[in-house]
């Protein structure tokens, strides 16, 4: 059992094996989805899987994305979830849409920086179909995307 002092207690990614790519990616700063490599398929897919479920191959590859998307929904959670993220409240959970892909959607947090706390955006200013940036922030030791709004 982990002390509450020694860890922030946020909630991070446990990577399996058809994930880990993903991770490693973001950690290189780089936003790839799993997509089928079966020429007559080629379909994204989220989260990753072993099998394609649109032509059931179990050919697959990483490709990269622009990183861009809106959002699709969102939630500021009162009061907070878990006990950890009571001094970042309101924070906010937002889902994005891909831009390439907009079947695929992320959950994630909009911030006003990379490294910004999860508070750093006023929740008057999030507005569903909002242009979106990805950017990567290291969190107890996992790299994990979070988004910006796009500077229009």
């Amino acid at each position: 059992m982990t002390d509450a002092t020694t860890t922030s207690q946020l909630l991070t990614p446990t990577p399996d094996d058809d994930g880990a790519p993903f991770w490693e990616y973001a950690a290189r700063g780089e936003l790839r989805m799993q997509a089928c490599a079966n020429p007559d398929c080629g379909e994204l897919r989220f989260p990753p899987r072993p099998c394609c479920p649109h032509c059931q191959s179990f050919d697959s590859e990483w490709r990269r994305m622009s990183g861009r998307g809106r959002i699709w929904s969102y939630v500021i959670p009162h009061p907070p979830l878990l006990p950890a993220y009571a001094a970042q409240a309101p924070y906010n959970a937002i889902v994005v849409e891909l831009a390439e892909a907009p079947r695929i959607r992320l959950v994630g947090n909009l911030v006003s920086a990379a490294d910004a706390p999860l508070n750093s955006v006023d929740p008057d200013r999030i507005k569903i179909g909002a242009r979106v940036q990805v950017v990567f922030a290291e969190v107890d030791g996992v790299t994990v995307p979070r988004w910006v709004l796009e500077r229009s």
